[in-house]
C-alpha cells in the first residue's frame, strides 16, 4: 500500500488523521473532496463549490500519479441533493468526459464542514500498475 499527500492540503491530513489518496491492488482510493478552499472558507455559491471540488478531486489524482480519466467509480454526497443535482450535473459534465465512471449519487443531511453541499469519493485505475 503508499499512501499520498496533496502539495498544500497536508494540514487537512495532520488534523483529521487521513490519506487523501491510497494506492492499494491496481487501484487508487480516493478520500472524499468538498468544494472547501484552503482556507476553510465555503463558496455561498453551490456551482462554484461544485466546480471547486472536481477540481480538488483532480489534485487528489494527480498526487497519485492519475488523472480524472482513470476514474472508475465516483459516489457524490449531497446536503439537499434535489435542490442542487442540476448545477452538481453541469460541473460534473465540465470534468467528466466519457467513458463516464459508475456514479451514485445520495442524499445527506449535513457533511464535515459547515456550509459544503457536496463531498465526492471515487476509485480510479492506478495507472502505474
Amino acid at each position: 500500500m503508499e499512501h499520498f499527500r496533496v502539495p498544500g492540503l497536508e494540514a487537512f491530513e495532520e488534523q483529521w488523521h487521513f490519506s487523501h489518496a491510497v494506492a492499494a491492488r491496481g487501484l487508487l482510493l480516493l478520500s472524499g473532496v468538498t468544494g472547501t478552499g484552503v482556507d476553510g472558507v465555503v463558496s455561498s455559491d453551490p456551482a462554484e463549490q461544485f466546480d471547486r471540488a472536481f477540481v480538488h478531486l483532480r489534485m487528489y489524482l494527480e498526487a497519485a500519479g492519475a488523472s480524472l480519466e482513470d476514474v472508475v467509480e465516483m459516489t457524490s454526497y449531497h446536503v439537499e441533493l434535489r435542490e442542487h443535482l442540476d448545477a452538481f450535473v453541469a460541473a460534473k459534465n465540465r470534468h467528466i468526459r466519457a467513458p463516464y465512471p459508475a456514479w451514485s449519487a445520495i442524499g445527506i443531511s449535513q457533511l464535515i464542514t459547515e456550509g459544503a453541499l457536496v463531498e465526492i469519493r471515487a476509485i480510479a485505475v492506478d495507472p502505474r500498475g
